[in-house]
């Protein structure tokens, strides 16, 4: 993983408060848990039935039997609770969830997300991405700026099926922390070595600049 990736993950860390249920999405939100501190008070649930996440583990440390959604070995911690797909749905469709964390395709500037379908790709479905974007209280999205092609991912309207309408509300980026506003995508802060010029030139949309200094992280 490139440094770049490494610091936007431990970046969207940062915004998990002790005390939240926070769901971790199918790709990179999922290394987010390794980006925690091992006594962090929080509640980290994966939908296939598990609350109470831990670092993930390399094959030979591994439970070949416990995994997150995305398939990556996990380990449990003090008060982790296993449960079937329809109590875990219950927690997110109950507005259970204070955060979760989704991967993208794209971000449209009203905060429509499209992380499921690529046409002319295989995909299993949108499974249970549309729950979370839809119920959780905040909607936090960690995706590459633009794609292998060099496009941009943040565009004024989606080109993919949407996932959910109008539900972001922070974009972490290998180049910037953006959130959704009223007005559209708000610049809040840039990676090390990016300038708001090379954010601009990568966005699809009108980016508001703040006045004053921009922290970096």
């Amino acid at each position: 993983m490139s440094d770049a990736k490494s610091r936007m993950i431990a970046r969207a860390a940062r915004d998990i408060a002790p005390g939240m249920t926070v769901n971790l999405g199918i790709g990179l939100p999922t290394q987010v848990v390794n980006h925690l501190p091992g006594d962090f008070p929080v509640c980290l649930h994966t939908e296939n039935g598990l609350t109470g996440i831990g670092p993930t583990l390399p094959h030979d440390r591994a439970d070949r039997n416990l995994i997150d959604a995305g398939g990556a070995y996990v380990s449990t911690i003090p008060g982790s609770a296993f449960f079937d797909s329809a109590t875990s749905f219950a927690l997110v469709r109950s507005g259970r969830l204070d955060l979760t964390m989704l991967g993208a395709f794209e971000v449209a500037e009203n905060g429509d997300l499209a992380n499921w379908k690529i046409p002319g790709k295989f995909s299993p479905g949108a499974g249970g991405g549309m729950e979370l974007a839809q119920k959780a209280r905040r909607v936090a999205v960690l995706t590459t700026h633009t794609d292998r092609a060099g496009n941009p991912k943040l565009l004024t309207r989606c080109t993919l099926p949407l996932t959910a309408a109008g539900c972001v509300d922070r974009i972490f980026t290998d180049m910037a922390v953006i959130d959704v506003t009223p007005a559209g995508f708000a610049l809040r802060e840039l990676a090390q070595g990016v300038t708001i010029e090379d954010v601009k030139q990568a966005t699809g949309a009108p980016l508001h600049i703040p006045s004053g200094a921009i922290p970096t992280f």
